[in-house]
């Protein structure tokens, strides 16, 4: 009898969401939630339910979305949660919208985890290095989720931009750091 796992296993094995959007402001690729879904809704086949939802967690000052993506299968279920923080405020969005915006991200790496999708960067995203600015290594650092994340791919974008040495963008990060290992 097929369990759970098998079933999941099989749904990883056979996923394929391609980086189909474009951020033309950092001149990279990348995929999201509606993608994700619309490439799994199939090999679900009608034999197993997912679901999403999402919970408002405060830390300290800061609101998170806690997103939960749950693959419910022969009466057995597997479930996934992550996280991404509200911005206090967003340049042209009311309350709602960054609180939208907070769930959708949360949402895509809670399926990103779920389904074993890799969301490395791929080569398109380092474009954007020769031109960033201390201001958007702050940004980057900012939309940190894990502390992995940050000392990853984000520290790489960071060390290729050419601001890695510099003591404002290392205090903001040691910052981040604080925070995400204060909130797990």
């Amino acid at each position: 009898m097929e369990t759970i796992q098998d079933f999941l296993a099989d749904v990883q094995h056979k996923l394929k969401v391609p980086k189909s959007n474009v951020n033309t402001f950092g001149k990279y690729k990348y995929r999201n939630c509606e993608d994700i879904l619309e490439n799994v809704k199939p090999l679900l086949n009608g034999k197993a339910t997912l679901t999403l939802s999402d919970d408002v967690v405060n830390v300290g000052a800061h609101n998170y979305i806690k997103a939960t993506a749950s693959l419910f299968y022969k009466g057995d279920a597997i479930a996934v949660s992550a996280l991404a923080r509200e911005a206090v405020t967003k340049k042209g969005m009311d309350d709602s919208q960054i609180t939208g915006t907070s769930s959708s991200y949360a949402r895509k790496y809670a399926l990103n985890g779920l389904f074993c999708i890799d969301d490395t960067k791929d080569a398109d995203a380092t474009n954007h290095h020769q031109t960033a600015t201390i201001a958007d290594c702050k940004l980057w650092i900012d939309e940190a989720v894990t502390v992995e994340n940050l000392r990853g791919d984000i520290w790489q974008d960071i060390v290729a931009a050419g601001h890695s040495e510099n003591a404002s963008v290392i205090s903001h990060a040691k910052t981040k750091t604080k925070q995400l290992n204060e909130s797990n």
